[in-house]
């Protein structure tokens, strides 16, 4: 039976509050009374807060009355409910200052996907093949309890892992207090383009083990070594703004902007300058500049301080450094590195960061140390126009380091008898994100018990034996707890802006429900009846925007809580202290030898999809990409002077070999990149990820090597090296923008 004509059997009323099932026992009547507040065909505005990435932007959502497809008592149906229809950034909000990326427009395609779990599921077929019964509430959370009770009665608490999404949060928070009293290790952290290298840097040279914030709306010049500040870094929703007001918001002044990267980025081809550079040398460029600007006295040395002083040669000049030896490093001519040291320091207030591909090198700590020392000379740390770090709640300042998701696997497969016994996931597909030299896979198959808190299957949870799925973040109270994009303390928090839609319940509270049943208590007890009324504990104790005012009632009405100054539960800025420790120069690690593999791979995250896991959104699929205007498909970039030389034109088949795997995608041959790169996009290969994913394209992670920053243990994601082969003829796989989107023939419009 179609959509149309179920409607019409249905025949909707608002006269009972009451799920009737009636006729066909196919068919489902759903009577439900319409919320009060909505009149048809008017919207309401609510508050919402974006999960697509860790930024926290606030949301505003249009609510109106609608009929809604529905899943109730393992049967489908309609109801009349007030439904979200399009999303859009808060104005109100100092991250998202009413701006919102197009990831956060599609996120409301994950309530409304047609793949979406839509009830408790548990594993009939061997583990894999992804064949699945629907189970009760009651049941699976009674699974979940006994195997938890088993490992406690056993004294093997330490036996339970959990897998968790990066950013900072009361969800988070939750997850790690629930595995604290119930004696299990911290959550293991699953985030492939990781910024651990720039934050155990910044807590080296500022004191502050966070992303920082930039002021770039005030800032003169902008120096960025690989950072996609206006594409996927950090919090590209509050730096668009920024950037834009840098750029056109004062009258008679354009801030200056240089981007040095060794494959063009959206925010590269938004530059006055690109520099080319050879990868993993980022660093050695950053001090090259610090070099003329001490040597020409362009700036007193001191305001550089403990940044400064953690690198080698500072205190002699960094005479290592000078032009005509970092031109034979780097490959950046000696006159441009004095010009471009001379623009930075004369061109105020002047701000350097650094990010992306830079950092993804087994040097990468050195790199960010150096850029961090360019910014302090300047004189621009905590600074109008410069670098400052974001006031935390208490809640959201950093733990203990989690375990490595690679040291995990290696555990696991060490043993004659796995160390976890039980793995709980939410939100992370590590199996997909993650080298195939890991062998993440391989391990979690010897782990007796899986279940997934996820909303869809992919290729982790299909190893699962038990899918508690979550609701949307429409659907469901939802936080975040930013670590940067404003200067003042900033904490995104939304109720429910719709009714659920199908038979789901929130982690939080499924996490709630499963540790009050525990035969043996956690502890310390987890004091929340509901995830709201743990939100409600911290928002309740913070001061109100207004005297006399409830600051729980406001910060539901405006999205969130933000304060101009440090208030009780926040963190202010962390002291600078002095260490003794020095870093120096070391060349890069690669992964293969040169004469065999000569070109550097360099996967990158995609302007749709970011680590992949937004893959399965259609919208995000359709859109062209901003650099190359493909969509649909993977590709490999490849310089023209390389693409000629090796016979490979337009669309080709080309095999990318590394020592750990291969892939085969169509070539893309573009001038923004090194002649001894080949480029990538993540995000598609998904074995198992909806319709729109699964089975698309290739995934360049998977051939990675497995190698490591030296300081973080941070995967070193830019340090491989390959050989690139022609192998076909055009055969139509890369799908380009021409004159209109093209749309892949599985997606239907309603």
């Amino acid at each position: 039976m179609d959509r149309r004509s179920f409607i019409k059997l249905t025949a909707i009323t608002g006269t009972s509050g009451a799920l009737t099932a009636c006729g066909n026992p196919e068919n489902l009547l759903i009577r439900f009374i319409p919320e009060e507040t909505l009149v048809p065909g008017i919207a309401q505005w609510r508050p919402s807060v974006c999960p697509l990435c860790r930024s926290g932007c606030g949301l505003q959502v249009k609510v109106m009355q609608a009929d809604a497809e529905v899943m109730r008592n393992g049967q489908l149906g309609v109801i009349r409910m007030g439904a979200a229809k399009k999303l859009e950034g808060s104005p109100a909000h100092p991250i998202s200052q009413g701006g919102l990326c197009p990831r956060g427009q599609a996120a409301i395609q994950v309530t409304y996907h047609p793949d979406r779990i839509t009830q408790p599921l548990r594993r009939t077929g061997t583990r894999g093949q992804g064949r699945f019964e629907a189970v009760s509430w009651d049941d699976a959370i009674a699974e979940l309890r006994s195997h938890l009770d088993t490992l406690a009665a056993e004294g093997n608490q330490g036996a339970l892992a959990f897998l968790a999404r990066p950013g900072h949060s009361h969800r988070q928070a939750l997850i790690r207090q629930f595995l604290n009293g119930y004696g299990a290790p911290p959550p293991v952290v699953v985030d492939l383009f990781g910024d651990d290298v720039l934050r155990r840097a910044n807590e080296l040279s500022f004191g502050h083990a966070q992303l920082p914030t930039f002021d770039l709306a005030r800032a003169g010049y902008v120096l960025s070594f690989g950072a996609d500040f206006l594409g996927t870094w950090n919090s590209p929703v509050s730096q668009n703004a920024g950037y834009g007001a840098m750029r056109h918001g004062r009258p008679g002044v354009r801030g200056s902007f240089v981007q040095v990267e060794a494959r063009m980025s959206q925010t590269g081809a938004s530059a006055d300058e690109w520099v080319p550079v050879r990868p993993g040398t980022e660093g050695v460029l950053a001090l090259g500049l610090a070099h003329v600007i001490l040597a020409e006295k362009l700036r007193s040395p001191e305001p550089a301080g403990r940044a400064g002083a953690l690198l080698e040669g500072w205190a002699d000049g960094l005479s290592a450094y000078a032009p005509d030896r970092v031109e034979q490093m780097t490959g950046v001519a000696a006159r441009r590195i004095e010009r471009l040291a001379r623009a930075f320091a004369g061109q105020g207030p002047a701000v350097a960061m650094i990010a992306g591909p830079a950092l993804a090198h087994t040097n990468g700590l050195f790199g960010a140390l150096a850029v961090n020392a360019l910014t302090a000379l300047a004189g621009s740390v905590h600074q109008p126009g410069g670098l400052l770090f974001m006031p935390q709640l208490e809640i959201a300042l950093a733990q203990d380091r989690p375990r490595a998701l690679d040291a995990l696997a290696a555990d696991i497969l060490a043993a004659d008898r796995s160390p976890v016994q039980a793995l709980l996931t939410d939100g992370a597909d590590p199996v997909f994100g993650s080298p195939r030299a890991w062998r993440v896979r391989e391990a979690f198959e010897r782990i007796p018990f899986i279940a997934s808190f996820g909303s869809f299957l992919d290729d982790t949870s299909t190893l699962a034996d038990l899918i508690l799925p979550d609701h949307s973040f429409l659907e469901s109270w939802v936080d975040a707890l930013p670590e940067s994009g404003a200067p003042v303390a900033v904490a995104s928090v939304a109720a429910p802006a719709m009714r659920p839609l199908h038979e789901t319940r929130a982690m939080p509270d499924v996490l709630l429900e499963a540790a009050r049943g525990l035969q043996q208590p956690v502890d310390p007890p987890l004091p929340w009846e509901t995830f709201e009324a743990m939100l409600q504990s911290t928002f309740a104790a913070l001061p109100p925007a207004v005297s006399d005012a409830d600051t729980w009632t406001t910060v539901q009405g405006q999205g969130g809580w933000w304060g101009e100054r440090p208030a009780p539960g926040v963190a202010a800025a962390a002291a600078a202290g002095t260490t003794s420790r020095t870093f120096g120069w070391t060349e890069p690690r690669f992964d293969g030898e040169e004469g065999e593999y000569p070109f550097h791979l360099l996967p990158y995250p995609s302007q749709a999809f970011l680590d992949g896991s937004l893959a399965h959104l259609p919208w995000l699929q359709e859109m062209p990409d901003p650099l190359t205007s493909a969509m649909w498909s993977s590709w490999v970039e490849i310089n023209p002077a390389t693409a000629g030389r090796l016979g490979i034109a337009q669309g080709d088949v080309i095999e990318i070999a590394s020592r750990h795997g291969t892939l085969r995608a169509p070539a893309l041959v573009s001038p923004g990149l090194a002649p001894d790169i080949v480029a990538v996009p993540a995000g598609q290969g998904h074995g198992t990820y909806t319709r729109y994913a699964s089975g698309r394209g290739v995934n360049p992670i998977e051939i990675l090597a497995p190698m490591a920053e030296a300081e973080t243990g941070a995967l070193a994601w830019a340090a491989t090296r390959v050989r690139v082969t022609r192998v076909g003829n055009a055969d139509g796989r890369l799908i380009l923008f021409a004159g209109g989107l093209r749309e892949h023939p599985d997606v239907h419009h309603r």
